[in-house]
């Protein structure tokens, strides 16, 4: 099994198989809106204008499990994320990637790569840690994610390779993605 084994629901609600990326190395991102992690969007465009043409995919999939902070439906969202960020990478339907509605690719996805960590050195990590403490003491052995922009890194293959959660610096998703390329 693969991620190629998946189909998704594209913004306007066409399915889209993921097998079309064969070939491609994929980022795969939960994100949002409004959240302390959504300048997050810079740096992926930037990394997608400069990765495209070598054969990567970032594929995007606004979710509002964490906080409510992915508010307003597909159209907006798009809107907001091409007009503040500049976003050409495609963009999916709003999903859940955790609990009983998780689509299939997310199910997948955690199961493959499970939590491994905060990066120690964010300076987000500590609230974090402390907010998933309180909520549930055996968060760190929990595959589930965590929070918005946690990535997965998969390989032309369509083998999960890496999960990255939202405190990972991005140079080195950059450099993990380079590997690949």
């Amino acid at each position: 099994m693969s991620v190629y084994d998946f189909t998704v629901k594209t913004m306007s609600g066409e399915d889209k198989k993921l097998s079309d990326y064969k070939g491609k190395v994929l980022l795969i991102v939960n994100t949002a809106t409004a959240c302390g992690f959504t300048p997050h969007y810079t740096d992926l465009q930037a990394i997608y204008s400069e990765y495209r043409d070598s054969g990567l995919e970032i594929l995007d999939f606004p979710c509002n499990q964490f906080g409510n902070q992915a508010p307003g439906d597909n159209e907006e969202i798009h809107t907001f994320c091409t007009g503040r960020f500049g976003v050409t990478f495609p963009q999916f339907s709003k999903i859940d990637v955790n609990g009983e509605n998780a689509i299939p690719l997310y199910q997948y996805l955690v199961k493959e790569k499970g939590f491994d960590g905060f990066d120690p050195e964010h300076k987000l990590t500590s609230v974090l840690e402390e907010m998933f403490e309180k909520a549930n003491p055996n968060y760190k052995n929990e595959p589930a994610i965590k929070w918005n922009f946690t990535k997965f890194l998969v390989d032309r293959d369509g083998n999960v390779v890496r999960r990255f959660e939202p405190t990972a610096d991005m140079k080195l998703v950059e450099e993990s993605i380079k590997e690949l390329l």
